[in-house]
């Protein structure tokens, strides 16, 4: 039987060190978001090729503003008429699936990657991620923080500087640190 390689230890969900392999996945997603980020604001079309090479899906219709920032970018995928504002941090070791018609705002981050509780295996630089879910018509607002491994409802908001550490259902509002749901929609 073959030793699953990092990366693939990576990809699903175990605990890996980031290796060689690794490091050109991630090398390969700066680069194309250095290139995103650099260009002139009305250049749409090459924007749109660009992010289709760089997310593992990106739906019709959707707007990813500039600058942004993600870790490896095949981990994520995006739904149709999605709108995401300035300033998004996905650091999508794991999957980052974003539904349809939903609206991020400005310096989101979506963080799928975690360390180890012990200090040994933290020394020894082992890692792993868990993924991250947003259903459809979900609004994010401006500064919400979502750890690893949240799935949120479809039509749910969360307000401004929110840090969502538990899922949260369909159809409510969800305010503060952690993250509690308000009310219901």
């Amino acid at each position: 039987m073959t030793e699953k390689s990092m990366r693939q230890r990576m990809l699903d969900g175990e605990l890996y060190i980031a290796d060689d392999e690794i490091a050109g996945d991630y090398l390969r997603a700066q680069n194309l978001t250095r290139r995103i980020n650099a260009l002139p604001a009305g250049d749409r079309a090459t924007k749109l090729d660009l992010l289709e090479e760089l997310l593992g899906a990106i739906g019709d219709d959707t707007e990813i503003r500039t600058p942004m920032q993600f870790d490896y970018g095949y981990q994520t995928f995006v739904g149709d008429r999605t709108f995401v504002n300035f300033g998004l941090v996905c650091l999508d070791v794991a999957r980052v699936t974003i539904g349809n018609d939903v609206q991020i705002a400005s310096n989101v981050q979506l963080l799928t990657a975690w360390h180890p509780i012990d200090p040994q295996q933290r020394r020894d630089k082992w890692e792993a991620a868990s993924p991250i879910t947003i259903g459809d018509n979900v609004w994010l607002g401006g500064g919400v923080i979502v750890c690893p491994g949240v799935t949120i409802g479809d039509n749910t908001v969360v307000g401004a500087g929110a840090v969502v550490v538990k899922d949260l259902p369909a159809n409510v509002v969800a305010v503060g640190n952690p993250a509690r749901v308000i009310r219901e929609i």
